[in-house]
């Protein structure tokens, strides 16, 4: 009886590396919910060992949860207390109905990609760009070089410029939605970025979290475990994902 125990107590612990929970019995409801998001959508994450789980209670709302989890001998585990975020101002978008210029988040599963950094040296495993100013994300649906990155010049005539003003970009990572392949209009620059302030804002369409929660994930994610990213409304991602 004692080993069982040991098992659930083992397999139900929750690691906070990043953040402490402001409320115990919220949190462990959100940790529940992203435990069943996981169970529904389970053949999506066959080869994926770290995930980060996304999701609001309502498609309207413009934030969100993320729950960051890591698999093991086939068991998923939480490696954080839920973080809230900021997601697109009209949050989520239904499946495969994201637009450009929607400011909505799209839903559904996708690997995080490219990292951009301001700085040249930062406390991560994965591989990075230094950004400078003549790195540019495509936004304009009629480029060729629609929702991809280019470095120096350009025929587009819209872009996003990757080292700004402000610290919204120091680290930039992109969430590969439409890229393989790209669809041209379906939206893009989708990235995992820094919130303007202490507290995570509203986007375009990307995901939003204050700098310390950032540099957390980051010192957590591994390349080899093929950090990834579900998500969408809670409603959504419970039916799982087609």
């Amino acid at each position: 009886m004692k080993f069982i125990l040991y098992i659930l107590l083992f397999q139900g612990l929750i690691i906070c590396q990043f953040n402490e929970p402001a409320n115990g019995q919220v949190s462990g409801n959100q940790a529940k919910k992203a435990f069943r998001i996981i169970k529904k959508n389970a053949v999506l994450l066959d080869s994926i060992h770290q995930l980060l789980v996304v999701y609001n209670e309502t498609s309207e709302q413009n934030s969100a949860v993320l729950v960051a989890m890591e698999k093991k001998n086939k068991v998923w585990r939480i490696i954080s207390s839920p973080i809230p975020v900021g997601i697109g101002r009209k949050g989520f978008a239904a499946p495969r109905a994201k637009r450009e210029g929607d400011h909505q988040s799209p839903t559904g599963f996708f690997r995080l990609g490219q990292l951009f950094c301001y700085d040249k040296i930062v406390n991560t495993r994965m591989p990075f760009i230094q950004t400078s100013s003549e790195d540019k994300w495509i936004d304009d649906p009629n480029s060729d070089d629609y929702n991809q990155h280019v470095r120096g010049e350009t025929k587009a005539n819209s872009y996003e410029n990757l080292k700004i003003r402000t610290n919204e970009y120091k680290y930039c990572m992109v969430i590969e939605y439409n890229m393989h392949p790209v669809v041209k209009g379906f939206g893009s620059a989708i990235f995992l970025h820094l919130s303007e302030g202490e507290k995570p804002n509203p986007s375009a369409g990307c995901v939003v979290v204050t700098q310390r929660d950032m540099e957390g994930l980051l010192n957590w994610m591994k390349p080899e475990l093929k950090p990834s990213i579900l998500m969408g409304n809670e409603k959504i991602l419970m039916t799982g994902l087609k």
